[in-house]
């Protein structure tokens, strides 16, 4: 247990690798009956890619490193037992700060565009940068209404109870979560679509 308190960011970054890759084949193989010769390793590549880079690496520093700057009172309040949270005026409003920056800003604006972009880079036929994005935001766009409706209904919930915890129960609290969160985005939006195989094999007979 030394690595985890020693390198916690290591440490995370390997859990939301791992975490993310399992959460797909489990989709695959449990929700889509699919026998382990039958998963898609590409489409899986995408969530090892977006758990190593983004859950790993970029909402570690949005949340514990940002966080901290643009929520003061949060690792104090975190440390208070819970009844003493309910009393803390200051702390419960800089809790609803937290949930209202994920589910409004970090979720809809940060989230799902860098999902559908690295769906693109790994699943995709392009290697500009520019129509990843382009690509990944334009899908984004077609799916927002049922993507953000269940995103509420989950992170909404869930984030009233994580930003109340203590610090060091937060982020393995989300990384379990995230673990059911991805594969229902695994389930709905990790299939890599027949066109885009399709340009794969024409490129390569090309």
């Amino acid at each position: 247990m030394a690595f985890p308190k020693e390198h916690p960011f290591a440490f995370q970054m390997i859990v939301a690798t791992f975490k993310t890759s399992a959460a797909d084949i489990v989709c695959q193989t449990v929700a889509e009956r699919k026998s382990l010769s039958e998963i898609d390793w590409r489409r899986n590549g995408i969530f090892v890619v977006f758990g190593f880079a983004y859950l790993g690496g970029f909402q570690w520093y949005l949340m514990v490193n940002k966080y901290r700057q643009w929520f003061p009172t949060m690792e104090r309040f975190a440390k208070l037992s819970f009844a003493e949270k309910i009393k803390d005026t200051a702390g419960m409003m800089e809790a609803g700060k937290m949930v209202l920056f994920d589910v409004i800003v970090h979720l809809p604006m940060m989230y799902f565009p860098v999902y559908y972009t690295v769906k693109e880079f790994v699943g995709g036929t392009s290697w500009n940068p520019v129509d990843w994005a382009k690509d990944g935001c334009t899908k984004y766009y077609g799916n927002m209404k049922e993507d953000l409706s269940a995103m509420i209904k989950l992170w909404g919930p869930s984030d009233c109870v994580q930003f109340v915890l203590p610090m060091y129960i937060r982020m393995p609290f989300r990384h379990l979560v995230s673990f059911f969160w991805t594969a229902y985005v695994s389930y709905t939006r990790g299939s890599i679509e027949p066109e885009e195989n399709a340009k794969v094999v024409e490129d390569v007979s090309k």
